[in-house]
């Protein structure tokens, strides 16, 4: 194989693929169904700043849903809480449902297969209590 082929084998391995470092929105919202799966589903909030025509800078948020199945929506449920930060890797996903009118609705969701919690694990005053612990 050439090395041209080789890279070419490499970049398919990196088609939908999507990382996302954000907030959440709302509580995760656990689903289980009577088969033993789980849906996890959340809202994040992702950033990005740049400076106007003007000089001035601003601020565009730009909000994704979340989705995760099995065992990882399970993981999530639990760890995560509105408003933590998040790095979310996963794939796009494109879906059409029909809503309580009859229409057909089309949505796009991360569905996803990895997470890292970022920032502290606990509040700074419960480490500060556990500072001044006398053991």
């Amino acid at each position: 194989m050439t090395k041209v082929g080789t890279k070419l084998t490499h970049m398919n391995t990196l088609n939908n693929q999507v990382h996302l470092i954000g907030r959440l929105g709302q509580e995760p919202k656990l689903t289980k169904f009577d088969n033993g799966n789980a849906v996890c589903r959340f809202s994040l909030a992702t950033h990005e700043f740049y400076k106007d025509k003007k000089g001035e800078r601003q601020q565009r948020t730009d909000w994704h849903t979340v989705v995760a199945w099995g065992k990882m929506a399970e993981v999530m449920s639990d760890l995560l809480q509105k408003g933590k930060q998040v790095v979310v890797s996963g794939k796009l996903e494109n879906r059409q449902y029909e809503d309580k009118n009859g229409n057909n609705r089309y949505t796009t969701e991360v569905v996803a297969s990895d997470f890292l919690l970022v920032g502290p694990r606990e509040s700074a005053e419960a480490a500060v209590a556990e500072e001044n612990l006398p053991f």
